[in-house]
């Protein structure tokens, strides 16, 4: 008899675990793939974000001595662009160099055509992202225009405004994406949620005659609920992780746009946002079906 009631209780166990899924596979399904959709969108910011920090990394200016400069003065900007916050890195080009760039490219000698070397030496300076922007590097030009060795700056400010002005684009659009997104998730996974909690109506209005009190009555829906937001979570996690490791062996490249850091907190975000949306839902629709006579179940 006990093997045979152990049996039975296993069966039982099993059958409600079945059931369970049954009920709640679709919830978590959909719910799973707005998940999902949020997470893409959000990789999406951060790779646009990451590729414009790479491209403003690349943008700075160019500073041409003049040719009486001496190698104090030289060595004084030097000093001061390792010491400066706004340089991300700083190349000299002495007029050796330059002049060896030249040959290099044109294939021209200018010490046998013209006998001395006409060309300055000058320093490549890059900026850092936070500091690329047309009121940063006017500041910069001004200050360096007071040094008498400078000849002259070549400042990029046309590229650093067309770049802030489609970045600026960039993050309205995927903002307001975002924003309706979530807007849009919320309401589906309301509606998903309704849906589950409107099938119990019966047995909510049963709990409330036997004395049950609202506190109690929710508690199952929103566990539930709190249980198939993380489930979906972890389900949207491993399809995104997929996504991107599908994108990176397609294109290596892509791999450097965002950061194992950065895929790690759209997770913990979606699985936030799962958990918490999902319990909201349950909340809200629970308190909706507790609040109703009779009479409304059947028309509400």
């Amino acid at each position: 008899m006990g093997v045979v009631r152990s049996f039975e209780l296993k069966m039982e166990e099993k059958k409600s675990k079945i059931s369970y899924f049954s009920a709640n596979i679709t919830p978590i399904i959909s719910v799973s793939l707005v998940l999902l959709l949020l997470g893409i969108v959000a990789m999406l910011g951060i790779a646009a974000n990451s590729l414009t920090d790479y491209v403003k990394e690349n943008i700075g200016f160019d500073v041409v001595m003049k040719n009486d400069a001496s190698q104090q003065e030289i060595d004084a900007l030097k000093q001061m662009w390792t010491k400066a916050p706004y340089v991300a890195s700083v190349k000299y080009i002495s007029k050796e160099d330059a002049l060896q760039s030249w040959e290099k490219e044109t294939g021209e000698n200018l010490m046998e055509v013209i006998g001395v070397n006409p060309l300055s030496s000058e320093f490549e300076v890059r900026v850092k992202p936070q500091y690329v922007s047309v009121d940063s590097l006017n500041r910069i030009e001004y200050a360096l225009s007071q040094n008498k060795s400078i000849d002259s700056v070549k400042m990029h400010k046309d590229v650093v405004e067309k770049i802030n002005s489609n970045v600026n684009s960039v993050v309205l659009v995927l903002g307001a994406v975002l924003v309706l997104l979530v807007i849009i998730s919320f309401v589906l996974i309301n509606n998903t949620v309704r849906l589950a909690v409107y099938s119990r109506r019966f047995i909510i209005y049963t709990m409330k005659l036997v004395g049950a009190t609202p506190g109690f009555i929710r508690r199952p829906f929103v566990l539930t609920n709190v249980v198939n937001g993380l489930i979906a979570s972890l389900v949207a996690m491993a399809m995104l992780c997929g996504l991107m490791y599908y994108v990176v062996e397609v294109n290596y490249d892509y791999a450097n746009l965002i950061e194992m850091k950065h895929i790690v907190m759209v997770c913990a975000g979606l699985m936030v946002v799962g958990v918490m949306m999902c319990a909201l839902a349950a909340l809200l629709a629970a308190n909706r079906f507790i609040s109703l006579n009779y009479d409304e179940l059947y028309t509400k």
